[in-house]
C-alpha cells in the first residue's frame, strides 16, 4: 500500500454538532473522571465538558472519509492500516452543553516515518458567535503504508513548547485499565474503531489483541494533570500534546509520570510520560499547558 503528500490542503465539508449535556456527562463517566465540573448541573455557570471531548466530536468527521473529505482518489484502503500516533489539542474556552459547534478541517501534513505514513488532519471548532473554541492537530501513522514521495506540510505543524531540563519525577499514579475499559470508552466516548473493539479484527491486521484507546489513555493521564497541577479545574488546562507510542492492554495497569514543569508566559508546562505495564512508553513527548 502506498499513498502519496499531494493530499495535503485537502479540506472537509464543515460538520455542525449540538453539544449535549449527555455527551459531556458520558465521556466523563467513560474515563473514571468524577470531576463535579462535569456532573454537577446545580453550578451557576452548569456543567462542562471534558476537554477531551474534542477527539470525541472530530471523529464524526474523521471516520468518514467519503462524506466529509474531498477524498478523490486517495487509497481509502490505507485506513484500516491506521494508529493514533500524535495528538496536539488547544482549548482557546471550555466546550458546554448549548453550544452548537461548526468544525472545520485540513489535511495538515503528510510525511514518510520509519514505521510507514504520518498523517495529520487539523481541524478548529467555532461556536455559534464565531470563536474558536478548540484547535486539535490528529495524527495517524498508517502502518506499512509507504509514502511516495518526500512529504509536505511538516513546516505547518505547532511546535511543541520550549522545555527546560526536567528536574526528575515530581509525581507518579498508577491506574488500572480494567478487562472491559476499552468497551466502556467506546460507547461512552462513541468512538469507535475496530481495533479497539474486535480480536477478530486486531488480529487481522497483526496486533496481539484489541487495545485501550490512545485518547483514552491521553484522557486518564489529563484527568490527573487537572488534578493534580490544576487544582481540580479542567478550565486550566490550556493544551497538550504526545505521541502515542506503545501498546495499552485491558486489565493493565499504566503509569502516569510527570517529569519536571516550567514557566512559559502565564501557563505552566508540565511534561510528562505514560507507562505500559510492561514498563515501555505508551505516549512520550508529552506536555500539559496549564493556565497559572
Amino acid at each position: 500500500m502506498e499513498v502519496g503528500s499531494h493530499y495535503v490542503g485537502r479540506r472537509c465539508t464543515p460538520f455542525e454538532i449540538d453539544v449535549t449535556p449527555r455527551q459531556c456527562m458520558n465521556f466523563a463517566a467513560g474515563t473514571g473522571d468524577n470531576n463535579p465540573a462535569y456532573f454537577n448541573d446545580e453550578q451557576p455557570e452548569g456543567i462542562m465538558a471534558p476537554p477531551m471531548l474534542a477527539t470525541s466530536l472530530t471523529w464524526n468527521v474523521s471516520s468518514r472519509l467519503a462524506d466529509f473529505w474531498d477524498s478523490g482518489d486517495f487509497p481509502a484502503e490505507v485506513l484500516t492500516r491506521q494508529v493514533h500516533f500524535s495528538e496536539v489539542l488547544e482549548w482557546h474556552r471550555p466546550i458546554r452543553p448549548g453550544d452548537r459547534l461548526r468544525i472545520e478541517g485540513v489535511s495538515k501534513a503528510i510525511l514518510p516515518h520509519r514505521g510507514g505514513t504520518h498523517m495529520i488532519l487539523e481541524y478548529q471548532a467555532f461556536n455559534a458567535a464565531n470563536e474558536l473554541v478548540f484547535t486539535e492537530y490528529t495524527g495517524a501513522l498508517l502502518r506499512g503504508v509507504r509514502c511516495t514521495d518526500g512529504g509536505r506540510g511538516g513546516e505547518t505543524l505547532p511546535p511543541s513548547p520550549t522545555l527546560s531540563t526536567p528536574p526528575g519525577l515530581l509525581w507518579e499514579k498508577t491506574l488500572h485499565i480494567g478487562p472491559l475499559d476499552a468497551h466502556i470508552y467506546d460507547g461512552c466516548a462513541d468512538i469507535h474503531f475496530p481495533i479497539h473493539a474486535s480480536t477478530a479484527f486486531a488480529h487481522a491486521v497483526g496486533l496481539p489483541g484489541i487495545l485501550y484507546q490512545g485518547t483514552a489513555t491521553l484522557s486518564l493521564a489529563l484527568r490527573e494533570m487537572v488534578n493534580a497541577e490544576a487544582d481540580g479545574d479542567p478550565k486550566r488546562l490550556a493544551g497538550a500534546g504526545c505521541t502515542f507510542t506503545g501498546m495499552v492492554r485491558p486489565d493493565s495497569d499504566i503509569r502516569v509520570q510527570a517529569v519536571g514543569k516550567t514557566k512559559e508566559g502565564d501557563h505552566a508546562i508540565v511534561p510528562f510520560v505514560v507507562l505500559n505495564s510492561d514498563g515501555k512508553h505508551a505516549i512520550k513527548n508529552a506536555w500539559a499547558s496549564i493556565r497559572v
